[in-house]
C-alpha cells in the first residue's frame, strides 16, 4: 500500500527518524519557560544540561540515544526488504508493527519499567530480523 508515493514501510521509516526528536522534547518537557538559573532548559549548552536530569527526565534523554541506535538497522532492513522485491503487506505490517514497538519501549523506558523495557527492545529487534527475511 502506498500513501503519497510512499510505502507503509517507509512511511515508519519516516516515523522511527522522528522518534529521537520525540524523546529530546519530552526529555526537555515543560523546562523552557523556566528560567536556566533554576534549572530550566539551557539551549546554550544543552547536552550538559540534559547531562544533570534525573529521573524521567533522564531516561527520556537515554530512549533518545537508543532510538538513534536502533535506526540504521531498520531504515537498512526496510531498503533490503524492498529491493529483495518482498511482499510489501507483510513488510508494510512488519514495520508498522516496529514502530509501534518502539513507542511501548518508549514508554516503559520513562516509566522506568526496566524488564517490560528489554522486552519490548527484544520484540523490535526480532521485528526488524524478520524484515529481512519476509
Amino acid at each position: 500500500m502506498k500513501i503519497a508515493g510512499l510505502t507503509v514501510a517507509y512511511w515508519a521509516v519516516i516515523v522511527a527518524a522522528l522518534l529521537p526528536m520525540v524523546c529530546a522534547g519530552l526529555a526537555k518537557w515543560g523546562t523552557f519557560a523556566k528560567p536556566r538559573r533554576e534549572g530550566g532548559y539551557d539551549n546554550h549548552n544543552p547536552r550538559a544540561w540534559l547531562a544533570k536530569q534525573n529521573d524521567w527526565r533522564a531516561r527520556a534523554n537515554a530512549a533518545q540515544a537508543n532510538s538513534f541506535e536502533a535506526l540504521p538497522f531498520f531504515m537498512g532492513a526496510v531498503i533490503i526488504a524492498h529491493q529483495l522485491g518482498t511482499y510489501q503487506t507483510r513488510l508494510d505490517l512488519l514495520a508498522f508493527f516496529y514502530i509501534v514497538l518502539r513507542l511501548v519501549y518508549i514508554m516503559l523506558y520513562v516509566a522506568d519499567l526496566a524488564t517490560a523495557r528489554s522486552i519490548a527492545w527484544t520484540l523490535a529487534l526480532l521485528v526488524n530480523i524478520a524484515i529481512l527475511f519476509v
